[in-house]
């Protein structure tokens, strides 16, 4: 409530300045801008396998340290004080490096909050710097990030360059693989883009095309989520079918349960490596993507050569005509 109350009493006097002096706001979203820039995708998925890999190296720990639990606690009769003692020491030790080791990848300080940073900062860096540009470009007073801890409780779509950002970000990159006449073929496309961003707020084709990227962001989002939970859930069943097997040895018998289960457990293997896999309708989906992509942007390429070649042609009829006039003042 202090943090709203100081927000309405800071822009009272921006409000005033603004109703005097025509202030032009603007804003982004710099979760939205991330997203959309292959590189930090890329980097960000590298990440999170790390961070798999990471969880899965804790599950293997803890299955030794639970290993060595239980079998201390069978064998506790027949041992010595001694090595009693010395196999809980070693079960301590483990247990120490394991909460350690956990620390070290997932703490406040650990490798993937450090990561993260070093991720996001050189994207974040080039951000600001496109921010910059377009607000000495277009004659911007303030712009604001929708997506930081500032309470923006409204925004007008069309006061928003995020899109903005993310073609300039992406012209630095063409750049450097760029002849200077391609160069000046994509500055003209944009700044026709940019004309059409500020002069139609609506845009509703364009609102249409980012729900569709982000059903299917989500889409993907779900299939990975799903295949990490039938790797879970099958090395949780593995863990337990290793379990019961312990047990039956260690009380002579071989049940046939056992080896029902195990037959039930290939069956249940084989059926699911004939459904389809997750993680390849993922690569469905993005391909599917990357075709619309490339669909849309040929269009819009179509549509700007056509309002060229229009303007270059009302241009000669001009001058055609300008001269046509001019021969007739002579005569």
């Amino acid at each position: 409530m202090k943090k709203l109350i100081f927000l309405l009493l800071l822009s009272l006097p921006i409000i005033g300045l603004s109703q005097s002096k025509g202030v032009r706001f603007g804003y982004i979203d710099m979760e939205y801008i991330l997203q959309n820039v292959p590189d930090y995708t890329e980097a960000k998925n590298q990440l999170e396998l790390k961070a798999l890999k990471w969880k899965s190296d804790i599950e293997e720990k803890k299955n030794e340290i639970n290993k060595l639990k239980e079998a201390l606690k069978n064998e506790k009769v027949l041992l010595t004080k001694e090595l009693l003692e010395e196999k809980e020491e070693e079960i301590a030790f483990l247990e120490k490096e394991l909460s350690d080791y956990q620390i070290k990848r997932f703490g406040p300080s650990g490798d993937l909050v450090v990561q993260k940073a070093v991720l996001v900062k050189p994207i974040q860096d080039q951000v600001f710097t496109a921010v910059q540009d377009i607000a000495e470009a277009k004659k911007y007073d303030f712009i604001l990030d929708k997506s930081s801890d500032l309470t923006i409780l409204f925004a007008a779509k069309r006061h928003d360059i995020s899109d903005q950002v993310i073609r300039s970000l992406t012209r630095a990159a063409k750049r450097e693989q760029m002849s200077k006449k391609e160069l000046k073929k994509l500055e003209e496309q944009e700044r026709i883009q940019d004309y059409k961003d500020d002069n139609n707020p609506a845009l509703e084709e364009r609102k249409k095309i980012l729900e569709e990227r982000k059903a299917k962001r989500d889409s993907v989002t779900e299939a990975r989520k799903a295949l990490v939970e039938k790797k879970k859930k099958d090395f949780e069943d593995r863990r337990n079918q290793l379990k019961e097997e312990r047990e039956a040895k260690k009380s002579g018998t071989v049940s046939a349960k056992t080896k029902n289960e195990e037959d039930k457990t290939e069956e249940n293997n084989t059926s699911e490596n004939k459904e389809a896999d997750p993680k390849l309708k993922a690569q469905e989906a993005r391909a599917k993507l990357e075709q619309e992509r490339k669909e849309k942007l040929d269009e819009r390429k179509k549509q700007i050569e056509e309002r060229k070649q229009k303007i270059l042609e009302e241009r000669e009829a001009a001058k055609k005509a300008k001269e046509e006039k001019q021969n007739e003042n002579k005569d």
